[in-house]
Parts: structure tokens; sequence; C-alpha cells
């Protein structure tokens, strides 16, 4: 599905970075921060949250170069959220399970993915 209201109104420099977790939301959390960098919302320059933890540098300098760092975890945890703060940034973070997901009942579909997209993206604008 393509989302023509994923594009900024105005040039900013987003970034986004995902927890990827191995649970259910984790999964979804990924395939929500990949849509966004797809359909142009962030940038899919330099953004990922592997890269950022293990210090490389060209990552790191791409989340300070940033307008803004969005996060996006599965649930309470907040991996990423917390990752990036270890960074000395403050991430807008979004948690999947605060928008009604549930660890361990949630299905990743395209379907959803592209309702959570366009709800993150109204949230942010």
């Amino acid at each position: 599905m393509e989302c023509s209201c994923c594009r900024p109104s105005k040039e900013m420099s987003r970034i986004v970075y995902a927890c990827s977790g191995c649970a259910d939301v984790g999964e979804v959390a990924d395939q929500v921060s990949r849509r966004l960098r797809k359909d142009g919302f962030a940038t899919a320059k330099a953004s990922c949250i592997v890269g950022l933890g293990a210090g490389i540098t060209s990552f790191i300098e791409a989340a300070k170069a940033a307008d803004r760092v969005i996060t996006v975890d599965g649930c309470e945890i907040v991996c990423a959220k917390t990752l990036v703060e270890n960074m000395g940034l403050e991430p807008q973070a979004i948690i999947l399970t605060k928008m009604g997901l549930e660890k361990g009942k949630t299905t990743p579909s395209p379907e959803l993915t592209f309702r959570l997209c366009r709800s993150i993206i109204n949230e942010i604008n």
C-alpha cells in the first residue's frame, strides 16, 4: 500500500529507528519504520539501530545531523528509545503497545502497518 500522506509538508530531515525485537510487536515496529522510509516520511540513509549500538561513526553522525529522530518500539521496554537516548539525543518515541497492540497477540500485516503509519504521521506532523 502506498501512502501519499507520508511526504513531509516541508523539507525536514527525519530519521527513524525501530526496535526490531523478536516479539510480534517488534516485527511490526520494523515493518512500520521500513514503510515510513520507503514512503519518504523518513530518510533511508544511515538509519540502522544496530549501527548506532555498534558505535559506527557514520551512523551516529547521521542521527545527530537529523532534524528529528523518531524511535518505534514494539513495547514499553523501549530498547530503541533507550539506545538513542544513550547517545545524548532525545527521540520522539512511538510505542506500539500504547497504540493498542498487544505483545504476543498481534498478527503483522500490511494493513496494520499502513494504519499505524498513518497514525504516526498524524501524531508527528
